[in-house]
């Protein structure tokens, strides 16, 4: 391994275990309390500003830039729809969730639907989130590996154990006490390389950041709305589908939502959510920009760019000298921590809630329930590994597009049942009730057809992200056919 890699690694890991030996000082942070829900006494803006680094993690990291090749800025549509998404997760979500004192959000399907619906929304979510997150790891060690352990014959599983042995072990104790403290680490990190890159391309192509503005417009780089219905970038289904993609992905996501459930109040946890969607406007505009840098740069300097757009980034960071190296290894290494030590938490909450029944066991010592949260989270990071290790060899594609597409049709299920509890007031037959994860798979099954052969049917039509929707669609109308008729 380089020498220079080696350094910020070991140097960020440090940082990362300090932060987390000031958080535990204090107080009990090992309780399952702290674990699941912080004690509630998370300052909401700090949850806010780590969010930031939560919420991009390695895929925005890399993936956006590259984006940037075949888009342009039309991702910016997905990014607007965002800033409406968290709006409504503000003002219609959290009230719920506060208001029934909630630790896992699937107790609501449980208590509106029963034992079913509990189980089949945790489920989805599980394999979701384990999915998606898993995949924004990969992209981090994806990145090491082919740029610093190829070289030396490490095999591409050894740095995968490393770094999910290091999660486990600064997040095993503490959950979301710690995470909602690391991450303030990370998103500092993260926006840090970011913007010191740009600094470092900028002088290098000997452009102002205005001259770099216009000449990017010129070569078509900042084209943020495409016309053409057809298009699967097309600006209204990105719109729509930031918003939605952002209801499911945050309202209906255990790991996002966890962290705002450990604000004090409601109200600290709206602001919350206020901040981070204006400040993730200014964030992903500032990647979309990166990625035009990026190109301008290659364009200009007759640099190669690698054919996988995930390697865009990190090949030019190398190649242009030690400080854009270490900046891109610093802020890749922030975003792979941040968008895996949430999820661990957030999975094993999800296991020990819905599946486990923690609140339902009173007859089980703390004591108890800690050894089983901590034997549950050690198996979370095991199929966290597994996923980063089986994924390898199918990875030739932007990321971004792949997690996405994943949660198009995975939080569909979660999207409709989540709409049938909150928007009517229907109430399912219970002779019925067994069906629900039968309409849970079948409706991303049906969205998967359609959007496979969505050009022969529909005219030429592309299915992008807002699959999501027909996907909540399908499982919200297979939901009414189990209706109580009584009931109506």
């Amino acid at each position: 391994m380089s020498p220079i890699i080696f350094i910020c690694f070991t140097l960020y890991t440090i940082a990362l275990f300090a932060v987390t030996r000031l958080t535990t000082r204090k107080g009990n942070a090992s309780s399952n309390e702290a674990y699941f829900r912080a004690n509630r006494k998370s300052p909401w803006l700090v949850v806010a500003y780590g969010g930031i680094g939560a919420s991009l993690s390695g895929v925005t990291f890399m993936s956006v830039p590259g984006y940037v090749q075949s888009s342009a800025f039309t991702y910016f549509g997905v990014v607007v729809g965002n800033m409406i998404g968290y709006l409504l997760v503000a003002l219609i979500f959290l009230p719920l969730y506060y208001k029934l004192n909630l630790t896992s959000i699937y107790v609501y399907l449980n208590r509106r639907f029963g034992f079913w619906a509990q189980r089949t929304g945790s489920s989805f979510f599980f394999l979701s989130r384990l999915l998606g997150s898993a995949l924004r790891m990969y992209l981090v060690v994806y990145v090491l590996y082919e740029f610093a352990f190829k070289v030396m014959g490490i095999p591409f599983w050894l740095p995968a154990v490393v770094f999910i042995v290091i999660i486990l072990l600064y997040t095993l104790r503490g959950g979301i006490r710690i995470i909602i403290w690391t991450d303030t680490l990370q998103t500092t990190f993260m926006l840090l390389a970011t913007l010191l890159t740009l600094f470092f391309i900028l002088r290098e192509v000997d452009l102002s950041f205005a001259g770099f503005l216009k000449a990017s417009t010129t070569e078509g780089y900042t084209k943020m709305i495409e016309t053409d219905w057809r298009a699967n970038n097309f600006y209204i289904k990105q719109i729509v589908s930031g918003i939605f993609l952002t209801i499911a992905l945050n309202g209906l996501d255990q790991d996002m939502i966890q962290k705002n459930l450990s604000c004090r109040t409601l109200k600290d946890a709206q602001k919350n959510l206020f901040t981070l969607s204006a400040s993730l406007i200014v964030v992903n505009l500032l990647f979309l920009i990166l990625g035009a840098a990026l190109l301008y740069y290659a364009k200009t300097t007759g640099f190669m760019l690698p054919e996988n757009p995930d390697s865009i980034f990190p090949a030019i960071a190398f190649n242009l000298s030690n400080v854009t190296m270490v900046l891109f290894i610093v802020g890749l290494l922030a975003a792979g921590y941040s968008s895996a030590d949430g999820t661990l938490t957030a999975l094993t909450t999800v296991v020990c809630f819905d599946f486990l029944g923690f609140a339902d066991k009173s007859h089980i010592t703390e004591k108890q329930k800690t050894k089983i949260r901590k034997i549950v989270h050690v198996i979370c990071a095991f199929l966290f590994l597994c996923v980063i290790i089986l994924f390898r060899p199918f990875h030739d594609e932007s990321l971004i597009k792949t997690i996405l597409s994943i949660a198009s049709l995975s939080y569909g299920p979660l999207l409709g049942m989540f709409c049938f509890g909150l928007f009517t007031k229907w109430k399912i037959n219970p002779h019925y009730e067994k069906y629900i994860p039968l309409i849970a798979v079948l409706a991303p099954v049906i969205s998967y057809l359609l959007k496979f052969f969505s050009a022969e049917l529909f005219n030429g039509y592309q299915f992008g992200f807002e699959l999501l929707i027909i996907n909540g669609l399908l499982t919200f109308t297979g939901m009414c056919l189990l209706i109580n008729k009584n009931h109506v």
